[in-house]
């Protein structure tokens, strides 16, 4: 709870309002739109159907006062560590990835039941033995405003999914041992992004949660395919953080090398289908 000071918090608050409006305007073409729940997200539709998140707060071409504040938000002191303990491993090993931002959609809206990077179709044998793959990146939310958008089903990243719920509606709102992730302004939940998990929007609530991932050096082409699926191998490249604080810079520049190790992801295809 509460990893950045409230301070800290505002400005990441006034950025992200900024993003999102240019988001919403039609101004900023990286964005997921409704009612779209996997990539590629049409940016041709934003005027239609609206948006329910912001991608590549990171970005060039992201204002810089603006970029500036994301990249303290994602290299900063409490990510760092945090994801350093949840990885165990050094700093030297890690990876920048993804950084977007979920925004509240102009009419209610919900995603189904899924796994990010486990299709629904799969064999239970071959859902478990994905399930036991070493643990390669870390995912979160940073809070905002106050969210409990997010649902999960608790250790369902350790299992195969039951028969309940490999028939259930994809859109079932009670699933068996369902919780809802409560968080407030500045609260950081990480989860493995194969937990069985849905977002369920209000519309009337606002909200703007940054949801980033940071990976580990030498990662398979499945997790490759996950991240550059988004399209950020195209970009990275052109990334300066020379202007970030203390070691800060240092520690962007070297993630960013490593992600760029990864390729431009021009063929890799797509994760899931909607």
């Amino acid at each position: 709870p509460s990893a950045f000071p409230p301070q800290d918090v505002e400005n990441f608050r006034a950025a992200a309002s900024r993003a999102t409006a240019r988001a919403r305007a039609g101004e900023w073409p990286y964005v997921r739109t409704v009612p779209k729940q996997f990539p590629p997200w049409p940016v041709s539709e934003v005027s239609a159907n609206g948006i329910w998140g912001v991608q590549h707060l990171l970005h060039p071409s992201m204002p810089a006062a603006d970029r500036q504040v994301f990249a303290a938000s994602y290299f900063g002191e409490p990510m760092m560590q945090a994801v350093e303990a949840i990885l165990n491993c050094s700093r030297a090993d890690l990876v920048m990835e993804l950084y977007n931002m979920l925004v509240c959609p102009p009419r209610d809206f919900a995603l189904r039941w899924h796994r990010d990077d486990i299709g629904p179709d799969v064999s239970a044998e071959e859902e478990l033995e994905r399930l036991k793959e070493p643990l390669v990146h870390a995912q979160w939310n940073l809070a905002l405003y106050s969210d409990a958008s997010l649902v999960v089903v608790p250790g369902s990243h350790k299992r195969a999914r039951t028969e309940m719920e490999r028939s259930a509606d994809p859109f079932e709102d009670d699933m068996p041992g369902q919780m809802f992730v409560r968080m407030e302004p500045g609260d950081i939940v990480f989860y493995n992004n194969n937990i069985l998990h849905r977002g369920v929007y209000d519309s009337k609530t606002e909200r703007m949660t940054l949801h980033g991932t940071m990976g580990l050096t030498g990662t398979d082409p499945a997790r490759a395919r996950n991240i550059l699926q988004h399209g950020i191998g195209a970009w990275a490249g052109q990334c300066d953080f020379s202007s970030l604080p203390d070691g800060m810079a240092d520690q962007a520049s070297a993630m960013q090398k490593r992600l760029m190790l990864m390729g431009s992801g021009a063929d890799v295809g797509f994760s899931q289908a909607d």
